[in-house]
């Protein structure tokens, strides 16, 4: 399953991304698999001619394009006309009006990733770039190492794709996340270890096997795909940009990548300049990105992970200082929950507004409802939450912490009483809510 790297990059002459560039020290590489700068170890990252994309882009151009990640794609870091789409992105943006009266705000959006294509987390949109680039790249193995969504995208758009396939997940994930990798029969390697062991043991792999590992060595194209989640914002907002975004906290990438997509749009003229304040949500059990910001540190503290946020558990997070950047200069915050609080929060917003999230939506929910509590959500901004994965892959979280079943025999007695008896236990806890 090994494979010489063809590294050659043959412009096209529509590529509208130009070369690598190291966010530190801003040396410049060819288009290759390359993830660290040689000089600096800095990460680097795909840069764009920005000339020629306002030549090229409008609304108009955009509007007519396919109903996926690939409307935007002379903003992605790809040069053919058949990328691998199989739907992901273009997800609803729900106008949540039942929680935002609840919360105390009067404009709230949902961006709802837990129903994106083809496996209901915005990791598909990540993939979908960083799998059409391996293929332009000449990978024909494809890996990665995940706390979960990212293994079942891998695994599903390599099936769709036809790339060999082996990833790299902790041992302890939740059942729905493994079983949602399985299915799509690639190799599964289950590591002893966290998240942070497993990704050292794959930048080892990734050296020695010469496999296209969508976030070691391609991770510069993989992670441009994040930037749709703002793009798609900002369409769907009627191309204006909202004016407070929270969103999960991982490594940091996805919250940087909305940032940088924001200022692509203002960039080439698609929309009006503004300020929109950025603020992340972190599990307590994995805080290293919100300490820092509470203590006023520009550097990150690795951590243990301990937390039921699995899928935002990364105790070394890659792009944790520059999220750290980006929170401060917008005017935002980072705040961290702990994991009774996670669970209200998933259930506040299913209760509300019939999305059911994983484990990181849980921590995004209750993250912003902290900050509504503790005024650092003007009620009157357009606020959009950004919820990342679908609640049936973390069942196991809220086991035990909703109702059941009435249970009744087939008569309409039985009915009655058990409906009575509801209206009554409905009561009670309202009472216990009240006191």
């Amino acid at each position: 399953m090994t494979q010489a790297i063809d590294a050659t990059t043959h412009h096209h002459t529509h590529a509208t991304f130009d070369k690598l560039k190291c966010k530190e020290c801003g040396t410049e590489y060819e288009l290759q698999a390359k993830h660290v700068c040689e000089m600096c170890f800095g990460p680097v990252e795909v840069t764009y001619d920005y000339d020629a994309l306002r030549q090229r882009v409008s609304r108009e151009t955009i509007e007519a394009g396919p109903n996926s990640i690939w409307r935007y794609r002379p903003f992605l870091p790809v040069q053919t006309d058949n990328p691998i789409d199989v739907g992901t992105g273009m997800t609803p943006l729900v106008n949540a009006r039942r929680l935002a009266r609840q919360l105390g705000l009067k404009k709230l959006y949902i961006k709802n990733d837990a129903v994106n294509m083809p496996t209901l987390s915005f990791k598909d949109r990540v993939v979908s770039v960083a799998l059409t680039r391996a293929r332009e790249l000449g990978f024909s193995t494809v890996s990665c190492a995940s706390t979960g969504n990212l293994a079942n995208s891998t695994a599903a758009i390599a099936a769709h794709a036809g790339l060999d396939c082996c990833v790299f997940i902790p041992a302890d994930l939740e059942a729905g996340k493994v079983l949602g990798t399985l299915i799509y029969n690639p190799t599964v390697m289950a590591v002893k270890g966290n998240y942070d062991q497993v990704n050292r043991l794959c930048s080892e792999v990734a050296n020695t096997h010469g496999w296209g590992f969508v976030n070691i060595n391609l991770r510069p194209y993989y992670s441009e795909g994040s930037k749709t989640l703002g793009f798609e914002v900002a369409e769907q907002l009627g191309w204006q940009l909202p004016d407070h975004i929270v969103a999960p906290l991982a490594s940091g990438s996805l919250f940087t990548k909305i940032h940088k997509g924001f200022q692509e749009f203002i960039k080439v003229g698609l929309v009006d300049d503004k300020s929109v304040r950025f603020s992340g949500a972190q599990a307590e059990g994995c805080s290293p990105i919100a300490s820092a910001f509470r203590e006023g540190r520009d550097f990150i503290t690795p951590v243990k992970p301990n937390t039921i946020a699995k899928s935002i558990a990364i105790g070394n997070p890659a792009d944790g200082v520059y999220a750290l950047d980006v929170a401060r200069k917008t005017n935002g915050n980072i705040e961290s929950v702990n994991d009774a609080e996670i669970i209200d929060g998933i259930k506040l917003l299913a209760e509300t507004e019939g999305i059911f999230t994983e484990t990181a939506g849980g921590t995004t929910i209750a993250v912003l409802k902290k900050l509504v509590e503790a005024g650092k959500i003007d009620p009157d901004e357009t606020t959009v939450a950004y919820i990342t994965g679908n609640g049936l892959k973390t069942q196991e979280a809220v086991q035990g912490y909703i109702g059941e079943p009435l249970t009744i025999e087939p008569k309409l007695d039985a009915f009655e009483r058990a409906l009575e008896r509801s209206h009554t236990l409905g009561r009670l806890e309202w009472q216990q809510v009240l006191v």
